[in-house]
C-alpha cells in the first residue's frame, strides 16, 4: 500500500467518522429536544391544571382537572415518544414511509386479533369523557371496590380496604358505582327488641344524631341530620328500624361507625336491649290436643 493510499482511506476514515459523529449529535439533540418538550408540556399542563382549579374553587372540579391533567401528559409523552423515534429512524437512514405503510397492515390485522385492547382504549376514552371516574373516587367496577389511584386509557387502577391493588380493564367495565360522587348517606339498619317502646327508641336515635351534628369534628362531615324511614321489618328476634344521614362525599364511613358507636352507649345507659337470637323449644300435641309436660331437670355442676 503506497503512501498516496493511506491518506485516502485515512481522509475516507475521516469523513465517515465525520458523518457519524453529525448523525450522533443530531440524534442527541432529538433526543434532548424531546426530553425537554416532554418536561416542558408536562409542566405547562401541570400549571394550567393548578390554576383552573385554583379559579374554580370546587373540589369536584379539582379531582377532574388533576385525571384529565395525567392522562394528557401520558399522552404527550406517547406522541412525543413516537415522533422522536421516527425523526431517529430518519437519521439512520431508515426510511419511515415503508415502516408505517407495513404499520398500517399489521395495525390492521393486529386490530382483529387485540379487540379487547381497543374496547379497553374506547371505553377509557368515554369514561374521562363522560367524567364517570376520577381519581381519588371510591367505586365499584368489575366487582372490584376501592380508591381510584390511577386511571388510563387502558385501566382502571383501584386499591382496596385491605391495601390490594385491583387493575381493571376498562373494556371490562360495564357499571360504575361511584360511591363518593357530589354526597354520601350513611345507612343504618338498627335492630332492637320486640318489647321496646319503638317512639322511644326513635326519639333516642334522633338525640343521638344531634349530638354527632353537634360535634365539631363531625359538623362539616354531616349535611343534614337523621332521616328515619320507620320499621323496615320484622326479623326473629328483633325489630328492624331503617334510617340514613346525608353526609359529604367519602365520609359517610366514618360517620356510620361513629353514630353506632355512640347509639351502642345510648342503648346501654337507657337499657334499651339489642337483640340476640332467641330460640323457643315446642313439645308438642297429643290428639286431643294437650301437649305433654315437659320435664327439665337442673344439673348440679360436677
Amino acid at each position: 500500500m503506497n503512501k498516496q493510499d493511506v491518506t485516502d482511506a485515512i481522509t475516507q476514515w475521516i469523513g465517515e467518522f465525520d458523518v457519524l459523529a453529525r448523525t450522533g449529535l443530531r440524534i442527541a439533540a432529538i433526543l434532548v429536544v424531546a426530553w425537554i418538550a416532554i418536561m416542558v408540556l408536562g409542566r405547562l399542563i401541570r400549571g394550567v391544571r393548578e390554576r383552573v382549579s385554583a379559579r374554580m374553587n370546587d373540589p369536584e372540579f379539582t379531582k377532574r382537572t388533576e385525571t384529565l391533567a395525567w392522562v394528557g401528559r401520558y399522552l404527550t409523552s406517547v406522541v412525543v415518544s413516537l415522533i422522536t423515534v421516527m425523526l431517529v429512524l430518519t437519521e439512520l437512514g431508515v426510511s419511515v414511509a415503508p415502516i408505517l405503510g407495513a404499520a398500517g397492515v399489521v395495525g390492521l390485522a393486529v386490530g382483529f386479533g387485540a379487540q379487547s385492547l381497543v374496547k379497553d382504549f374506547v371505553t377509557g376514552f368515554f369514561l374521562l369523557l363522560e367524567n364517570q371516574i376520577r381519581q381519588g373516587d371510591v367505586v365499584e367496577v368489575d366487582g372490584h371496590s376501592g380508591v381510584v389511584e390511577q386511571i388510563t386509557l387502558r385501566f382502571v387502577q383501584l386499591r382496596d380496604y385491605d391495601g390490594a391493588v385491583h387493575y381493571v380493564p376498562n373494556g371490562q367495565i360495564t357499571t360504575v358505582i361511584n360511591m363518593t360522587r357530589g354526597f354520601g348517606n350513611a345507612v343504618f339498619e338498627i335492630g332492637v327488641a320486640y318489647r321496646e317502646d319503638i317512639d322511644e327508641v326513635m326519639a333516642l336515635m334522633r338525640k343521638v344524631a344531634s349530638q354527632l351534628r353537634a360535634d365539631e369534628h363531625y359538623a362539616e362531615r354531616t349535611l343534614d341530620d337523621l332521616d328515619i324511614a320507620g320499621v323496615d321489618r320484622w326479623d326473629d328476634s328483633a325489630v328492624i328500624i331503617r334510617c340514613r344521614m346525608r353526609c359529604k362525599a367519602g365520609e359517610q364511613w366514618g360517620v356510620k361507625r361513629e353514630y353506632l358507636r355512640r347509639l351502642k352507649a345510648a342503648f346501654d345507659e337507657h337499657a334499651i336491649e339489642i337483640p340476640f337470637p332467641h330460640m323457643t323449644v315446642y313439645a308438642g300435641q297429643d290428639r286431643e290436643g294437650k301437649a305433654p309436660p315437659f320435664p327439665v331437670q337442673q344439673l348440679s355442676a360436677p
